[in-house]
């Protein structure tokens, strides 16, 4: 065996480095977590070619005490932990006393600090050793520069990717912290180019519009809740925009952002039958909780976190978004979205010199006479809308590195009156194909798939029902045998007491075998037997299914097996039922499976595009 010796602290620096600093991107986010831990109300991150030659973080916070500063690249140096009681109350975002000594290990860096009381400090470090340190002039504050990283470590330089994907990192770093800190200013830069900009103001739906784009800001609903345990506050998305990846989804506990697929599940069952299969929503989600119940410990980077009470808050989180998205309207409109803006909209945001000005059309429209119907109430006028910015913008930038720069009063809207009602009343007046239903009132015209729409019915309907299959049997005069495999057969008789709970009754009938004597009165006519065979399959592909999961499975299934299919023609009578049923549903707008029921198409949108209006 080896002899045991303990290591230089060159050595030790190095090996913590491989687990805090593996990109670029990690030390902006040491370094902008410091600066806002030192109580920055602005934050300057300079970046050249994607990091690998020079990143330099400027702040305007408490700054560090000269005879403090070679401490500060101490390992395990720090400020904010004293005692062991304190890492059970962790209030800030670093607290492990490894990024400065980290970074400084593997890099060239200079400090200049002030605490503004007297001369300022620099001091000069290279591969971890101490090259020099004296008095400067310096404002209250810090200055970090880091250059040539990973001078002195090849293997690690080796497995960096392209200076854009690297960028693309440090971007979504900085629009996350952004978004953590909206009472910051941020400014961001590569190699002289502005990529974020935000007041700091405290108003996160203006950071959101800075990043995502002014027509994304503008779809976002606020979120707002509080328990005994987590207060949540934040934005999310409607339905209607939603993205491929998660990476649009946001979650910030006590202020730090942190990735938790428990809670990114929780957001996702909260737009459960509104979304796609596939598509996820765009949401930043702060979340206020006691640190006793935050274990933030338990990785280096500090990206992942121990929640106590996960399943509480993730209920929570799930409910407080159904609850919200219940009072909104959700039906999306089909117009193209518009490139023009409103005046007030450019005189509240800042463009850089470079970008090309654009059309800026009067806020007053011309008058919109709209057709009156018998059955409708009275008409009213209904004012366009504008988008100031790209539908789009994503959290990597694109690939010239264009950027928003914006602050935008997101209050400027003229306060609009909510419906009593989600679902507008509607007036069928003909089918498209046999499949798509045309309805309209006085605000315009839509669209209705009878499929979707009445998907969306029945599934309401058996999610209801499938509760309550005790009380509604049917016993069957010719029972359903039913014949499985060894492993199969196996696989379903633990999962008896669950498919009870689902309206499958199963009793062992011989080798392998079980036999169905009843089942609820209210599974799809006609096709009861293949229903319970489809409920049993799918119990099969997924043995270890919850009974809610199983429940849903089975609701969503029945609903598509007898909706009215595409190319079926429909009466009058049969069109008006369909949508007046539709109105009665708790969430009429999506099928199931998250597709839309109800497009609309504005009157005004109808009439400017036959230029009635210009």
């Amino acid at each position: 065996m080896a002899h045991i010796i303990e290591l230089t602290d060159a050595l030790s620096n190095k090996i913590a480095a491989g687990e805090v600093v593996e990109r670029p991107a990690s030390v902006v986010k040491e370094l902008v977590e410091n600066a806002i831990d030192a109580k920055s109300t602005v934050i300057d991150v300079l970046v050249e070619e994607g990091g690998l030659n020079k990143i330099t973080i400027i702040d305007n916070g408490v700054g560090i005490r000269a005879e403090e500063v070679s401490v500060a690249f101490k390992r395990h140096a720090t400020s904010k932990i004293k005692n062991e009681h304190d890492l059970f109350r962790v209030h800030t975002l670093g607290f492990r006393g490894e990024a400065l000594p980290s970074i400084a290990s593997v890099s060239f860096l200079e400090m200049t600090t002030a605490t503004g009381d007297g001369a300022g400090t620099k001091i000069v470090v290279e591969g971890g050793k101490e090259i020099e340190k004296h008095s400067a002039q310096a404002r209250k504050g810090t200055e970090i520069q880091v250059s040539n990283l990973f001078f002195n470590t090849p293997a690690r330089l080796k497995y960096l990717k392209s200076l854009h994907t690297e960028l693309g990192n440090i971007t979504d770093i900085m629009n996350r912290l952004a978004l953590s800190h909206p009472e910051i200013s941020f400014r961001f830069s590569h190699n002289g180019k502005s990529l974020l900009k935000t007041n700091g103001n405290g108003d996160l739906q203006q950071v959101m519009a800075s990043i995502y784009g002014l027509a994304v800001a503008k779809k976002m609903i606020p979120i707002q809740a509080e328990s005994l345990d987590f207060k949540l506050t934040g934005y999310a998305a409607l339905p209607e925009v939603n993205r491929s990846n998660r990476n649009y989804i946001s979650t910030i506990v006590n202020g730090r952002f942190i990735k938790n697929y428990a809670l990114v599940r929780a957001i996702q069952d909260g737009y459960h039958t509104l979304l796609p299969i596939g598509r996820f929503p765009i949401l930043v989600l702060q979340i206020e909780m006691d640190p006793l119940i935050v274990d933030v410990n338990v990785h280096p980077a500090k990206l992942e976190v121990r929640l106590s009470k996960e399943a509480e808050l993730g209920q929570f989180i799930a409910s407080t978004l159904k609850a919200a998205f219940h009072k909104e309207q959700l039906i999306p409109d089909a117009a193209p979205s518009k490139r023009q803006k409103l005046a007030s909209e450019q005189l509240a945001i800042n463009f850089d010199k470079e970008e090309e000005p654009e059309e800026v059309v009067a806020e007053t429209p011309k008058p919109i006479v709209t057709p009156t119907y018998s059955t409708a109430p009275k008409t009213q006028t209904e004012l366009p809308t504008s988008d100031a910015l790209p539908d789009e913008a994503p959290l990597f930038i694109n690939e010239d590195f264009a950027a928003y720069d914006v602050a935008p009063k997101m209050e400027e809207a003229a306060p609009v009156e909510v419906p009593k009602e989600r679902m507008p009343k509607m007036y069928p007046v003909g089918q498209v194909h046999a499949t798509y239903i045309v309805a309209q009132n006085e605000t315009g015209m839509y669209l209705i798939d009878q499929h979707a729409a009445q998907e969306r019915i029945k599934y309401e309907f058996y999610r209801e029902k499938i509760g309550e299959v005790d009380r509604e049997l049917q016993q069957l005069l010719v029972p359903i045998v039913l014949d499985f495999s060894t492993d199969e057969f196996i696989k379903l008789r633990d999962q008896k007491a669950k498919l009870e709970e689902v309206g499958v009754f199963l009793e062992n009938f011989g080798q392998n075998s079980f036999i169905i004597r009843e089942h609820p009165t209210w599974l799809p006519k006609g096709e009861e037997e293949s229903t319970l065979r489809d409920i049993l399959d799918e119990a099969l592909t997924k043995p270890q299914v919850s009974i809610h999961k199983l429940r849903e499975d089975a609701a969503i299934m029945m609903s598509c097996k007898k909706s009215i299919k595409a190319n079926h023609y429909l009466t009058q009578a049969d069109m008006e039922k369909l949508l007046d049923t539709l109105r009665e549903a708790s969430d009429p707008f999506t099928c199931p499976h998250g597709r839309p029921v109800i497009i609309s198409y504005s009157t005004y949108e109808l009439e400017k595009m036959f230029k009635r209006i210009m």
